[in-house]
């Protein structure tokens, strides 16, 4: 048998000693890292100092022996100091070869593989969070959320490809994983590959290498449906743009459905070379756009009727989750992040969800989410999109060429400082609270019934929060 008795000595690795390492690489690698390349290792066990781990493909074992070798080794070290070398082995290869080493608990490793999936060609895991049902939908995600949905149906190709481009935490690869996951359920037999632009370069280079480059345009170009990431990454590097061109240009011929994120739109990504953007934006382009109070509170609800069944008798008090998606609105992951964390804090100390706790409990995220945009700055970025002059922005005059920029300045200033209505009233010509408060309601209406007024909207608060 490959696992002698010596392995269960006192010294050798086992899996529960494997799981420590585990999350002291997913704190130091970050999130994305560790899926791709530390969570789908199998620790196998070690002896004649060398510790096996299976991995999926050779690819991966490659990857992980050349950028994070050493690093598993040294902390490998730590327990067991007799290994001198970590090899990684595919699963065909491991058939008859190691056993997993002993074990006092469910391996680290299999608890974690149980929330993901690799994709059938050996891509980036996908998270079961992220389906459709759990996408809260509003104006700034509809349009891409419909595009999605579109191409996840899996019928004829109707556009090619399918850009999605916004910030961090807005949503792009949520709706990346829900088309996987829908593509998965509606057409089982369809190759579906989905990896990020980094994981495309680095294959790439590894068949370079290894001087499998046929192995590895026939592999790209037999998918069905190619799904890759954060494509700004290839910007500036000519070698993978180049084969990425190539590869883009066959799928479309062969009528394959293409989608493609980003963090930006491809006329902005510097050092895309021409024809690669020309190529991305011949499809369809879709901004998802900064979230708004709305949406920011649609998200916090639906989140906070799963944790209620989580904690239950766990008490929400009025008004918090509004507090919430007033305060923190940069980023969705933090909204999130902020209200899981505000839930679990209140579990342990069993109290109500209160606004003490909530500012006790979120200290740094909302010193942190402060906003520093001014009243003064607003108004003057109002006058300048519509060319008139501050005085006439906050003037007594009720035409109609400045009332409707006043009210707009009056929205943002409510939306994005934490300044009261009186308070801003006060910026504007002595105005009453009362006056702030209905121009903000019509602003509010208008924004659903008036595209402009929407637009307008949206491109200044994206100018402000910038």
């Amino acid at each position: 048998m490959w696992l002698s008795m010596q392995m269960m000595e006192r010294g050798h690795m086992t899996q529960d000693q494997w799981g420590t390492i585990r999350d002291e690489l997913h704190q130091t690698m970050g999130a994305n890292c560790f899926q791709s390349w530390i969570e789908p290792l199998t620790y196998l066990g070690s002896e004649h100092g060398i510790a096996h781990f299976a991995v999926p493909t050779n690819f991966m074992g490659n990857y992980v022996s050349q950028n994070y070798g050493d690093i598993l080794l040294s902390k490998i070290n730590r327990i067991d100091p007799s290994v001198r070398r970590v090899v990684f082995d595919t699963v065909t290869e491991t058939q008859n070869a190691p056993k997993p080493a002993p074990q006092s608990a469910p391996a680290p490793v299999t608890q974690a593989k149980s929330h993901q999936m690799s994709d059938s060609l050996n891509g980036s895991p996908l998270d079961k969070r992220f389906t459709f049902d759990a996408f809260v939908v509003g104006k700034p995600n509809e349009l891409a959320h419909a595009a999605a949905r579109r191409v996840a149906e899996g019928g004829p190709v109707t556009f090619n490809p399918l850009f999605l481009y916004g910030g961090v935490g807005l949503g792009k690869t949520h709706l990346m994983h829900a088309i996987a996951w829908e593509l998965r359920t509606r057409h089982p037999h369809l190759n579906v590959l989905n990896l990020s632009a980094e994981q495309f370069m680095y294959r790439f280079v590894q068949a370079l290498r290894d001087r499998k480059m046929m192995d590895f345009k026939e592999l790209f170009r037999s998918v069905d449906v190619l799904m890759v990431d954060d494509v700004q990454f290839i910007a500036g590097k000519d070698s993978t743009q180049e084969e990425f061109f190539h590869t883009f240009n066959a799928l479309v011929d062969q009528n394959k459905q293409i989608i493609i994120s980003a963090d930006r739109a491809p006329d902005e990504i510097k050092a895309l070379e021409n024809r690669i953007r020309s190529r991305l934006q011949s499809g369809l382009v879709v901004d998802l756009h900064p979230t708004d109070y709305e949406l920011r509170l649609g998200i916090l609800q639906a989140k906070s009727e799963m944790y209620s069944r989580m904690y239950p008798g766990l008490e929400v008090e009025h008004g918090i989750l509004e507090f919430l998606a007033a305060r923190i609105v940069s980023n969705v992951r933090i909204l999130e992040g902020a209200l899981t964390r505000l839930f679990a804090f209140a579990s342990l100390v069993d109290k109500p969800i209160s606004m003490d706790l909530t500012q006790e409990c979120l200290t740094d995220i909302l010193r942190v989410s402060e906003r520093k945009v001014s009243i003064e700055e607003i108004q003057r970025k109002v006058a300048d999109h519509y060319l008139i002059r501050h005085s006439d922005l906050v003037g007594p005059k009720r035409v109609r060429t400045f009332a409707r920029p006043r009210q707009i300045a009056m929205y943002l200033c409510k939306q994005l400082t934490t300044r009261s209505l009186p308070e801003i009233g006060r910026h504007f010509g002595g105005r009453d609270h009362t006056t702030v408060m209905h121009g903000v309601r019509r602003i509010e209406e208008l924004r659903k019934q008036d595209a402009q007024i929407a637009d307008d909207v949206d491109l200044l608060r994206r100018s402000l929060e910038a």
